[in-house]
């Protein structure tokens, strides 16, 4: 039985791309650099040990003369910097054209559509906008219409707010899912609508993590299609579902913080996971015994990033990288780690979006010796690499 787990922390970039300002991003973006910089430098020892420090030189985090992984910095190809593409692109998609964005908020067609379609009698807000604070903006007005609050970002988003104590949960995601519909009824080419529910808790409007989900478009045939195909499983950990509108996996489980996504990837390496409990299909046979773990850790990117918090964003890191040491002693000689991002989202240069980053990589496996990759062009290296090692 071979294994292959990836674990993305999310927006955790290593320096601007060459074509960054094409992206309204500035050479300077670094989020990993920056991260460490602000915070006096990261305690990270297990990541240190793989050769995190050699990539780049980072405060705090010491290079490692006989590291543990293999390491290197990726470059995507795909034109985008956001979730959906950096993740497509790990699983062998290559995004050639841009997804639609809205710098001037959603066209009045698409507004009416959506307004009709869902019977919601109206819109707040239709402009990019940082989720805590368009919620923060509009929520009396809210609760006074009862109109969803719809907004975009410098990503391709379709995002829907609503307090789900005025609008039950259940609506806001059939309003998400009749969104999606029109926008691929529509060809909009936009890459995700956004559930964002939220409630006032001590007098404040708070969004719920655990209860956001994302509605993406289906992608081509990636790798995790090629995976089940074969009749391998394919467990999907935090929003790797909605990322890949399920397709080409077997099993998944949503969370509501990175802890939750560490302990459940944790437990599917200790083959402790309750995988009945979460198949898509209870009564499927799989005659490959192999398999492919997907996580993703999206607090680094939606609690602190994209709200410019880079202490938070620090102790997210080092939160993850508690987890690390448990996961390889977990792992066995036919199991294969990748540790990597999809994007940057640096959060100390201005703005509250995403920024056009290469990205880091460290592969770990029990009999693999430390080695520099050097620069990698593609995230679809990953895609190769699992390939390789799940003989697909």
């Amino acid at each position: 039985m071979k294994r292959a787990i990836v674990m993305v922390i999310d927006s955790m970039g290593t320096g601007a791309m060459p074509d960054c300002r094409e992206f309204n991003d500035i050479p300077e973006c670094n989020t990993l650099k920056h991260v460490c910089k602000f915070n006096n430098g990261l305690n990270v020892p297990n990541m240190e040990k793989m050769g995190l420090g050699n990539i780049q030189d980072y405060e705090g985090i010491k290079k490692e003369p006989n590291p543990t992984a293999q390491y290197g910095i990726m470059e995507e190809k795909s034109k985008g910097k956001d979730t959906t593409t950096g993740h497509w692109e790990m699983a062998g998609i290559i995004s050639k054209k841009p997804f639609a964005t809205f710098p001037n908020g959603f066209p009045k067609e698409l507004v009416d559509e959506f307004v009709k379609e869902t019977n919601c009698g109206g819109i707040l807000a239709n402009k990019p906008a940082s989720g805590t604070a368009i919620i923060a903006e509009l929520n009396e007005e809210h609760h006074k219409t009862k109109f969803p609050i719809v907004y975009t970002s410098a990503d391709s988003v379709f995002q829907i707010a609503v307090d789900t104590d005025l609008i039950p949960l259940e609506t806001l995601y059939q309003w998400c899912t009749i969104a999606r519909k029109i926008l691929d009824e529509g060809d909009w080419n936009v890459s995700r609508v956004i559930a964002r529910p939220y409630k006032i808790i001590d007098g404040k409007p708070t969004r719920i993590s655990k209860d956001r989900r994302d509605y993406s478009m289906v992608p081509p045939h990636s790798v995790l299609n090629e995976i089940k195909d074969k009749g391998a499983k394919v467990i999907g950990i935090g929003k790797i579902e909605d990322i890949f509108s399920k397709s080409g996996i077997t099993h998944a489980i949503h969370t509501g913080c990175n802890k939750e996504g560490l302990e459940l990837t944790l437990k599917a390496v200790k083959n402790e996971l309750n995988l009945d409990e979460i198949a898509y299909d209870k009564n499927a046979k799989y005659s490959n015994p192999n398999s492919f773990i997907f996580t993703n850790l999206v607090d680094t990117d939606m609690l602190f990033g994209h709200r410019n918090d880079a202490k938070g964003y620090g102790k997210a890191i080092e939160e993850i990288d508690t987890y690390v040491d448990d996961i390889i002693d977990a792992m066995n000689d036919n199991d294969l780690l990748i540790i990597t991002a999809d994007h940057g989202c640096d959060p100390t240069v201005p703005g509250t979006d995403h920024t056009r980053e290469y990205v880091p990589i460290l592969i770990f496996h029990k009999n693999g010796n430390g080695e520099n990759l050097g620069m990698i062009k593609g995230f679809d290296y990953i895609a190769d690499r699992i390939k390789n090692w799940l003989e697909i």
